[in-house]
């Protein structure tokens, strides 16, 4: 059984309490790794041809409003 599917079981017996708190910081524990990540591609420039083409986009009208 790999280390994944034992961590699987594991959750599937945390009780509810537990399991909320684990889902809590798992989120926040993503939602860190996603920020670092933009981070990162933001400073290596890996985003700046989306950001060129977005602003081409938003001048040329290809945009709409929500």
């Amino acid at each position: 059984m790999s280390t994944l599917m034992k961590i699987e079981e594991e959750i599937k017996k945390l009780p509810e309490k537990d399991y909320i708190a684990l889902r809590a910081w798992f989120l926040d524990y993503e939602s860190k790794k996603w920020d670092a990540q933009i981070e990162k591609d933001g400073q290596n420039g890996t985003l700046d041809d989306l950001a060129t083409q977005a602003i081409m986009d938003f001048k040329s009208g290809k945009y709409r409003s929500v």
